[in-house]
């Protein structure tokens, strides 16, 4: 089973997806946009990706604090997992993200990659990060 990995940010999601057999995650592309209310081509491409991978999950990056409380961004992003929820119907499941992105940082630090050159990948790297996550805590849930 192929499972697509989403990190929702104001204006960029990063994106990953599993192999074939639902184990590893790879990240495949970062989808910008110019706006943060301007979802429509973001879910477009999206679907593209379900169709293109034969997905048959999504999980999206949950954005709680570190204190576990729940701000304006989660809101944004359950309102964003209805939305792809009802384009492609598929599940939706949530994957805590707290720190992800500090993790794709050092990831890239240890890489090499020019601080200027980071924005880049982040997101792609943490929506991997996500996915990768999630598939370790399915993995100890058996």
């Amino acid at each position: 089973m192929r499972i697509l990995g989403l990190d929702f940010g104001s204006k960029t999601v990063g994106v990953a997806v599993t192999d074939p057999l639902g184990y590893t995650a790879q990240g495949v592309e970062i989808i910008r946009r110019d706006s943060p209310n301007k979802l429509r081509k973001t879910l477009a491409r999206i679907e593209q990706l379900v169709e293109q991978y034969n997905i048959e999950k999504i999980v999206l990056g949950y954005p709680v604090m570190l204190s576990g409380t729940e701000g304006e961004r989660v809101k944004k992003t359950k309102e964003f997992g209805t939305m792809l929820e009802r384009r492609t119907g598929l599940e939706i499941v949530f994957q805590d993200e707290r720190l992800t992105t500090v993790e794709a940082y050092e990831i890239m630090d240890e890489a090499g990659i020019k601080k200027q050159d980071r924005y880049k990948y982040v997101d792609q790297i943490a929506a991997t990060i996500i996915l990768e996550d999630y598939i370790n805590r399915i993995e100890k849930n058996t």
